[in-house]
């Protein structure tokens, strides 16, 4: 292994994650599981598999050096697989790792033509380059926050995402006993309040205090109107933040609500560039910015986070349902964050996916370890190689 390796092949697997619970909660009324094994959430009309997966690559040098990345592998993680062995694979053999961001850039202007300035095909690149950061950091013997420039701190705080329970009262006891874990912070979504929003969030402050963050994510399910007005009504409850309150393209609505809003808007978990982060940052959409490395990669999570930074916004990664590499990747980058509160802690899969990786991957009392090691910190064991299968 040395720093002129050059990029030999990439594999592409899909991994079944192990759960306890249903993430956000079992199926909801009007919900089930049809044959190819995804169920569609009523209240915000997305589709999600029953078993949750990720795609995760494996990219190769010459000298059998081995760098390992990930993006949502939830629903035709075929297609994934498609992108790298078709398209990315050709294009980038041959090059340096040390090349990532020059690579980034390539990619991005193959597809342009054809409409694909975001999706599968971020997806796909968001994944190889996560792993020829971990390339780089295992060729020079450094983790990827000093290979990014630096860490403010040596651990994350978290706030807790979704209470999967089916009642109220189930979900303000689920709140609790992470509250006196240590965690200040809890996220509910109202597609899984099927009691009322208003109702939830009511009980929550009632039952956690006034000193707990209490954040909503909408989903996507608003008009800005509706989201206002919901605002209104919570005004009584102190929301930290209301996420994703309208459609993702709705640019001038999410504006509008951030503009009458009393409460941070927060937004950005699907964004895969700078370029969709600058059209909301530079209208004063939202005040929270929520990247997701699963879709952006290390090379635009921190161009988004630059971008955030120099508009004065806070970054609050989104960080769902991987099998640990992301997650990684997330936790490095956001170390070197300045303004930087919370991560994202998805309790109903961080714990499983941390199993399925050799290196420090935890959260505990409120707050994320940093992975140590050089590169991502982390790379499959044995148990994840049990739940992979390779596409193609």
């Amino acid at each position: 292994m040395t720093l002129d390796d050059r990029i030999a092949s990439i594999d592409v697997y899909s991994v079944t994650i192990p759960q306890d619970d249903a993430y956000l909660g079992g199926l909801g009324p009007g919900e089930s599981v049809n044959s190819a094994g995804y169920f569609v959430r009523r209240g915000n009309r997305t589709i999600y598999p029953a078993a949750m997966r990720s795609a995760v690559v494996r990219v190769t040098l010459d000298s059998g050096a081995e760098g390992w990345g990930e993006t949502y592998g939830l629903v035709a993680p075929d297609a994934i697989h498609a992108f790298v062995s078709d398209i990315i694979t050709p294009i980038i053999t041959g090059r340096s790792p040390f090349d990532v961001q020059a690579i980034w850039e390539d990619l991005y202007d193959l597809m342009r033509v054809r409409g694909y300035t975001g999706g599968f095909w971020l997806d796909a690149m968001a994944a190889v380059d996560i792993a020829l950061w971990d390339l780089m950091g295992k060729l020079t013997g450094l983790p990827l926050h000093q290979l990014l420039g630096g860490k403010h701190r040596d651990r994350i705080p978290a706030y807790v995402s979704g209470l999967p329970r089916r009642t109220i009262p189930e979900k303000v006891d689920l709140a609790r006993s992470f509250i006196d874990k240590g965690y200040k912070a809890v996220k509910i979504a109202a597609s899984v309040s099927y009691e009322g929003v208003e109702r939830e969030i009511a009980a929550l402050r009632e039952g956690l205090g006034p000193d707990v963050a209490i954040m909503l994510d909408c989903h996507w399910m608003y008009t800005p109107a509706e989201a206002v007005a919901l605002l209104q009504r919570l005004a009584p409850y102190n929301l930290y933040f209301m996420e994703a309150p309208c459609k993702t393209e709705d640019v001038a609505g999410l504006a509008d609500i951030a503009a009458h809003a009393t409460v941070p808007i927060a937004a950005g978990e699907e964004w895969r560039t700078v370029y969709d982060a600058r059209a909301r940052l530079e209208a004063r959409a939202v005040s929270i910015v929520q990247t997701e490395m699963g879709h952006s990669g290390i090379t635009q999570f921190m161009r988004i986070a630059h971008l955030a930074q120099a508009h004065h916004a806070k970054i609050i990664p989104h960080a769902t349902i991987g099998a640990g590499i992301f997650a990684a990747a997330s936790l490095q980058a956001s170390a070197t964050v300045l303004s930087l509160p919370y991560h994202e802690f998805q309790h109903s899969i961080f714990p499983h996916s941390a199993k399925l990786m050799n290196g420090r991957l935890e959260c505990t009392e409120g707050y994320f370890a940093l992975p140590e090691g050089p590169g991502l910190g982390v790379a499959p064991n044995d148990k994840f190689w049990d739940n992979a299968r390779k596409l193609g």
